[in-house]
């Protein structure tokens, strides 16, 4: 161990948190072995060097280990390497590694040991060859870890120190406020070497949910999120974060211990190793969503949970209201502080984040739409003990298709409009692989998995995918390169640095304006979007007090002088423009 002392100022922040978190519950001496464990990582994590903050040239790709194969029995990883440093290092610089861990179900997300890569994915060599050209973001999965980890087998056999490490309660009590984006069970019964315990399982009975009110839980997880950091993790992700603390008689969502737990994880990331950011994932209404900056001393990201299905629903019925309703009430996030901007991940669009943001009669029709297109809606259980919808489980490019037909006019443009949408905004833009390759519904892989989630998370064999990219007619070659192209544009752009000024422009229900001014105004860009079928005019007094005389304006998506017509700016059907006066 390596002689290592936490700031005075540091110190003091975690010592109040934990107080406030564990009270006289907190044993003696905690405080000095949070320490150790830190200490433990000290030499490693001291060569680490990450760049500080953001700017506009951090692009993340959203990835399985696993979701580009190789029939030459290939480490998966190696696989996604060859094909990254060839198609995407130009393209992206981050590179989020879903789950890379062993684990018993949930594609990844029931993890049985934190700290071992799965073999058929290769070894943490494997990863660190990955982060030779892109930065890396790895997934921690702290709230709930696999029932056949080795934690839980010791927890089961009432062996120190894991006899308290997992929830477990009395199922005649009444649990009926806790909120829970799943409808099975909450408690779960399993035989232990006390007998029979009821275990907490927010999201599954393979998925048992870890013991915060123990204070060693905490110390574990510290050192896992640091043992991840030492091994190239530039950001790290909380899973299903909101749900870590649990009271009786509450919603278990968003408790103030959660927060106070995840600024501990902030205050020794901020004082151990600076450049290394944490980004929750609360799948929640807005205002919830953006409680996990706290004051700047929280989580350093925030998704933007409402923006996928809000851009679904505004092209789906080419109405823009209420997309620029939540853009222009959109606050800015603190110092120190980003939005994540996606609209496709692992899991489905959820619906969750529409709560006060659309009528509940437009949500069912958008539910409806997604159906015809080949969607599946899986719900949670409600308070009330009702199933409602939870998320839309599809490929984001087959949620604009025709139904019946797997490609149709217009299908293209629309999809394209929604990823650029997504590029101009203020944030970090992150885009899903399959996002980036236009994959189809994989329904064969829910009949293989039973999950409606794995239609969304098809497994491309390298060389299918190589014919697709040397197929110039494909819509797999179309859409990459074109993708490609707009996110290097934007990398180019001051204005698009991720906390640049933005400002949305007050034009039709069938238009969207985001303005975007670089720190030092010497860039400012105008992101036009048609969201109709029709074509559409802006009025050039709209934007020439932004951009000065037409003289000057410069479309960077078609690097062309735009369409002037008397009625003002042309924009076709679909159609993305990004204005600029340099």
């Amino acid at each position: 161990m390596t002689d290592f002392i936490l700031t005075p100022q540091a110190l003091a922040s975690i010592s109040a948190r934990l107080e406030k978190i564990y009270g006289e519950n907190l044993p003696e001496g905690f405080v000095s072995r949070l320490q150790e464990r830190i200490a433990n990582h000290y030499q490693s994590l001291s060569k680490k060097e990450f760049k500080a903050g953001w700017d506009e040239k951090d692009v993340a790709l959203i990835t399985y280990g696993d979701s580009l194969k190789s029939s030459k029995k290939k480490a998966a990883l190696a696989t996604l390497k060859k094909f990254a440093d060839k198609h995407l290092q130009d393209t992206f610089n981050i590179i989020h590694l879903l789950p890379i861990f062993p684990y018993t179900s949930d594609d990844g997300f029931s993890v049985s040991d934190y700290r071992v890569i799965r073999s058929e994915l290769g070894n943490w060599d494997d990863v660190e060859c990955l982060g030779e050209n892109f930065d890396l973001m790895f997934d921690f999965v702290m709230n709930h870890c696999s029932r056949v980890s080795l934690y839980f087998s010791d927890f089961r056999g009432n062996r120190d120190p894991y006899t308290d490490f997992f929830i477990y309660e009395d199922p005649d009590k009444d649990w009926s406020q806790v909120v829970r984006p799943r409808s099975t069970p909450l408690l779960t019964e399993i035989p232990t070497h006390e007998g029979i315990k009821h275990v907490w399982t927010t999201f599954s009975a393979d998925q048992v949910d870890l013991n915060y009110k123990n204070p060693n839980v905490l110390l574990e997880m510290v050192d896992i999120l640091l043992f991840y950091i030492s091994q190239g993790s530039r950001i790290t992700r909380l899973d299903a974060i909101a749900f870590l603390w649990k009271e009786l008689g509450t919603s278990c969502l968003h408790l103030p211990q959660t927060h106070e737990i995840i600024k501990i994880m902030r205050d020794v990331v901020n004082d151990l190793v600076p450049g290394a950011l944490l980004l929750t994932e609360t799948n929640v209404p807005h205002e919830e969503n953006i409680s996990y900056f706290g004051e700047g001393d929280e989580a350093h990201l925030v998704y933007q949970f409402s923006l996928p299905p809000l851009l679904l629903h505004a092209i789906h019925t080419s109405n823009t209201v209420y997309l620029y309703d939540w853009l222009k009430h959109l606050s800015a996030p603190p110092e120190g502080c980003s939005y994540f901007n996606f609209t496709a991940s692992h899991d489905g669009i959820g619906v969750r984040p529409l709560e006060g943001l659309i009528p509940d009669e437009e949500l069912k029709l958008l539910l409806d739409d997604m159906r015809a297109r080949g969607a599946y809606i899986s719900t949670r259980q409600n308070t009330e003990g009702e199933n409602i919808p939870y998320e839309i489980n599809v490929t984001y490019y087959d949620a604009f298709r025709c139904p019946g037909q797997r490609s149709a006019p217009w299908q293209t443009a629309r999809y394209l409009l929604s990823q650029t949408v997504a590029l101009s905004l203020k944030g970090i833009p992150a885009v899903y692989m399959h996002s980036l390759l236009a994959t189809p519904n994989d329904h064969s892989r829910v009949e293989v998995t039973g999950s409606t989630r794995a239609i969304n998370r098809h497994q491309w064999d390298i060389d299918e995918l190589k014919a697709l990219l040397d197929a110039k007619e494909s819509t797999t070659h179309l859409i990459l390169n074109e993708y490609r192209k707009r996110i290097r544009t934007r990398r180019e752009q001051s204005a698009f640095h991720p906390d640049a000024g933005q400002d949305i422009l007050d034009l039709s229900e069938y238009l969207l304006g985001v303005v975007r001014i670089s720190h030092d105004c010497s860039q400012r860009i105008v992101a036009l979007y048609n969201f109709s079928l029709s074509k559409q005019f802006i009025p050039l007094d709209k934007l020439s007090t932004i951009l000065g005389g037409v003289d000057s304006w410069y479309d960077l998506l078609s690097e062309e002088r735009p369409t002037i017509k008397k009625k003002g700016l042309k924009l076709s059907p679909y159609a993305c423009i990004w204005l600029t006066n340099k």
